[in-house]
């Protein structure tokens, strides 16, 4: 009874399991392989076999969560894909919004489409915002465009036609032709993907859907394979963007919804730390080998973004996308993140890395740029023995090596050019936290910090001390915590129905019938109508009439207008700062969130001897703090000795085997009952103390 799960990242590739019977846990990291990301997966399993005794037999659950959809997308490694759309629409998917984020810049291009015009067809047909049929789809619009589809050697095509979020009839229709035609290609008509108004966004939703949809079934059925091959055979599922678990057959008729997998699944193990701990705030953030994501949680739920665009940058808006994802925050900072100088003469870190192949200096496998790996050992926080638990030896001096390449040409001792780098990705990671934080009306003192990654736990003490928040926390295995995360997800399905109605007491009514029709699909989406236990969120889109953007609104089904009204204003004011009690509201979308409860990963408690805080230290190591501090002898423990009556003042190192752990003078650190590390400032312990 092990359930399992895999992560595959930018640099590493993750494994957790978990016996449900006996509580044992294995664990693994091995280097992703970019050629053939299914290959690192199986190298994981069988390094947790050869060191921890995992037994794939008795595997009955297995969950995986990467990225090669997103992969597939920025590297533009997708097929080659084809768009139908109505007659007169063929060029919204390039027009867009017609918006420019770079005020300024003259020179500003909107983003390439990821169909080039020649393979964008119009065909005539034309349905209202209603749902009624205005012209009759004109199949004979169809035939020059299959014609040209197999000439072109398409082997997708996208069908987005106006309105179809209310009536799909001439898109199914379509599809149907298109399928019997091009038996080659995949067929993906827009109302499989997305039920939302706003045709720029489900243009682009439903091209990207058809442009990885191809690899993801060719790369889960190659998958499937090799686990069923090895003796893992078992129920699989993926990792999706809104932080729940599909099956492999329902992620692949949707792709895009794995467009987060990786960092949903960080998202939905810190949910679950935050419960155990009672927080009803968490703030998280996974420092991984490429990137650092983060995200706000509330209440056990993560947050979702109801306007996620791939590629969004200050200077660029990004491809819209019409499924739910995690509000996560992505930035270029990770252990792998490459180190230089600018023709400015300025220190930058990230966003390019030096990934698994070469990686880092200090791997040894042939890189030679500084990464903010090679800075964490060259100031003594990682050990290059007993870096993860002895299995991969770093190079003190290739290390220094690199590092001394932007030392020499800035003036400065290696030490502290290496200090520097951590500094400016320190100074990266705070902007990205408040982004999700204060930019956003969260004051994080109210949040604890969940830091993760196995970069993460070495910035965790520094990070939250400057953004001031209740407790920081280090979970259990933060080193493949997305992993572990996949095991604390369920599987969840959202449902989004776009309607307009002014807001009364028979539209809250109407919403709530029409709610009864969205659980109906969401039973049939797990079940097939059988008996499943599932559980329900509903939320109301709705907007001050004359806005164009609203936000989403708790509904409940008790509610009375005033009820619903007063809840919108404050979500109003939370996110745009102000409120109109006295102006109209009116509807615009509903959004049912079905999640298909199941087991979850168990926490148990230690059941560990006590032992003295001088029997847990494995020996002491000199850390670089730079200034009037300079080189500091710390101790450093074992996590594994550590025990929850500890009460360990900073500074102080604790190594894992897949972290390693900073706290700071003036710091506190201890455990709870499961083992979780809590790190506090020792002025607010005392504080409290005398409250």
């Amino acid at each position: 009874m092990i359930r399992l799960a895999t992560d595959v990242g930018g640099t590493f590739t993750d494994l957790v399991g978990y016996d449900e019977v006996t509580g044992e846990v294995f664990t693994a990291k091995s280097l992703t392989t970019v050629d053939d990301q299914s290959r690192g997966v199986l190298q994981a399993i069988a390094e947790a076999e050869d060191r921890d005794g995992l037994r794939r037999r008795d595997v009955t659950f297995f969950a995986h969560g990467g990225t090669t959809v997103i992969n597939a997308i920025t590297e533009r490694k997708g097929v080659k894909t084809a768009l139908v759309t109505t007659a007169g629409f063929r060029d919204v998917l390039e027009i867009g919004r017609g918006n420019r984020p770079d005020l300024y810049n003259l020179q500003f291009h909107s983003p390439e489409p990821f169909v080039p015009r020649h393979l964008r067809f119009e065909v005539r047909e034309r349905i209202d915002a209603r749902g009624k049929v205005l012209t009759r789809l004109e199949l004979d619009d169809l035939k020059p465009i299959i014609k040209t589809c197999l000439a072109e050697g398409v082997e997708a095509v996208a069908i987005l036609f106006l309105h179809s979020y209310a009536n799909a009839e001439h898109e199914a229709l379509c599809a149907d032709i298109l399928a019997d035609a091009l038996p080659c290609a995949t067929i993906c008509a827009s109302h499989e993907v997305s039920r939302q108004w706003r045709e720029y966004e489900r243009s682009n939703t439903v091209v990207l859907n058809a442009y990885v949809q191809p690899i993801i079934e060719y790369y889960f059925e190659r998958l499937e394979e090799a686990l069923t091959e090895t003796d893992l055979t078992c129920p699989y599922y993926a990792m999706q963007s809104n932080g729940g678990i599909a099956t492999f057959d329902q992620v692949v008729k949707s792709p895009l919804t794995l467009v987060e997998s990786g960092p949903a699944g960080g998202v939905a193990g810190a949910a679950r730390i935050g419960a155990l701990l009672c927080e009803s705030e968490v703030l998280s953030l996974d420092v991984g080998g490429t990137t650092a994501k983060c995200s706000l949680i509330k209440n056990s739920r993560p947050t979702l973004d109801s306007e996620y665009r791939l590629e969004r940058s200050r200077i660029n808006p990004g491809y819209a996308v019409q499924v739910p994802v995690v509000d996560i925050v992505e930035i270029g900072a990770g252990g792998g993140s490459i180190a230089r100088i600018d023709q400015r003469g300025t220190l930058s870190v990230g966003p390019e890395s030096a990934g698994s192949l070469p990686g880092p200096a200090c791997y040894g496998r042939g890189g030679s740029r500084p990464t903010i790996s090679d800075a964490l050992l060259t100031v003594g926080i990682f050990d290059p023995d007993t870096f993860a638990n002895g299995t991969m030896p770093l190079h003190l001096d290739k290390a220094r090596a690199a590092i001394e390449t932007i030392a020499v040409p800035l003036g400065m001792s290696i030490e502290d050019a290496a200090l520097a780098v951590i500094d400016i990705a320190h100074a990266n990671m705070i902007n990205a936290l408040k982004l999700v934080t204060v930019q956003r009306g969260h004051d994080p003192r109210d949040a604890a910090f969940v830091i993760s990654g196995g970069a993460g736990p070495a910035l965790a003490a520094r990070l939250g001390r400057d953004l001031n928040v209740k407790s920081t926390v280090v979970p259990l295995h933060p080193g493949i915590f997305s992993a572990w995360g996949m095991l604390a997800a369920e599987p969840r399905a959202d449902f989004r129905s776009t309607w307009f109605s002014p807001l009364s007491p028979e539209a809250l009514a109407t919403a709530a019938t029409r709610f009864t029709a969205l659980e109906q699909d969401a039973v049939e989406y797990f079940a097939k109508g059988a008996e499943v236990e599932i559980r329900f969120a509903y939320s109301i889109e709705a907007r001050y009439r004359g806005q164009e953007h609203g936000v989403f609104t708790r509904f409940e089904r008790a509610d009375t207008e005033a009820d619903f009204a007063e809840r919108f204003h404050a979500a109003h004011e939370k996110a745009y700062s102000f409120r109109l009690p006295h102006s109209a509201i009116e509807i615009t979308m509903l959004h049912l969130e079905a999640i298909l409860s199941g087991p979850v990963i168990a926490i148990p408690k230690m059941n560990g001897d006590l032992q003295s805080k001088e029997a847990a230290i494995s020996g002491h190591r000199e850390v670089y703090f730079g200034g009037d501090e300079g080189w500091l002898s710390c101790p450093v423990y074992q996590r594994a000795n550590l025990c929850p009556q500890m009460r360990l003042s900073g500074p102080l190192i604790v190594e894992e085997p897949t972290a390693t752990t900073l706290v700071l003078a003036g710091q506190q650190l201890a455990l709870t009952e499961e083992g979780i590390m809590i790190i506090t400032e020792q002025a607010a312990e005392r504080a409290g103390e005398a409250g």
